[in-house]
């Protein structure tokens, strides 16, 4: 069996569990658990961090990762980029349909750390429901793309492969750990939204 049909069965693998995982999101199996994280992580880290992972937070946004995702189609001249850009454009739909099926809350208003230290002329998915998180969707999906891309590249060395994967793993956990701090998501909207992203972000790699 070929290395991109495995990738591809844990594509499909994620994205089942993604629709797993959201189910019993629907069905509150993890409102207790998602409270004690946030408290946990909001009394364990300084408020100093306020600002640093709101920079992240507004990064994460819709804007500055549809222009990374962008640039790299163009830069990889492949006429299957309009698919993986369809992926993402599939990622926000999936992401709205999760926001109103789902009908999970986000934290209250009490727990809202967030400073929103730019401005973008934002795209906004206007729901009053936080799963899934949009921004850990979108982080997952560009890290695993361009983790994808790197693993592959003839170009790079083992140890630049490493050192890009690793920096790409870290940059996601600090957008997912952001969310939950920030008490902008619950860590159940940032897996789902890690799962969504994963899921995806495997097929746009795959193809470019």
């Amino acid at each position: 069996m070929s290395g991109k049909i495995l990738i591809s069965i844990s594509g499909l693998g994620l994205f089942f569990l993604f629709a797993l995982f959201s189910y019993l999101v629907h069905k509150d199996f993890f409102t207790s658990l998602d409270f004690d994280i946030t408290v946990r992580l909001q009394d364990n880290i300084s408020r100093r961090f306020d600002e640093p992972f709101s920079f992240f937070s507004d990064i994460g946004n819709f804007e500055p990762m549809l222009i990374l995702l962008v640039i790299v189609i163009i830069l990889r001249k492949k006429l299957v980029g309009i698919i993986v850009f369809a992926l993402f454009g599939f990622l926000h739909v999936i992401e709205l349909f999760g926001k109103f099926y789902v009908e999970h809350l986000p934290p209250p208003e009490f727990m809202l750390r967030v400073k929103h230290l730019v401005e973008f002329p934002q795209f906004h998915i206007r729901s009053e429901f936080s799963y899934p998180s949009g921004h850990s969707a979108r982080a997952a999906f560009l890290t695993v793309v361009l983790g994808l891309l790197a693993a592959k590249s003839k170009k790079l060395s083992s140890t630049q492969k490493i050192f890009i994967i690793s920096f790409l793993v870290c940059y996601d956990v600090i957008i997912f750990i952001s969310r939950i701090y920030l008490g902008e998501h619950w860590a159940s909207d940032v897996i789902g939204g890690f799962l969504l992203g994963a899921s995806l972000g495997i097929f746009g790699g795959i193809l470019l």
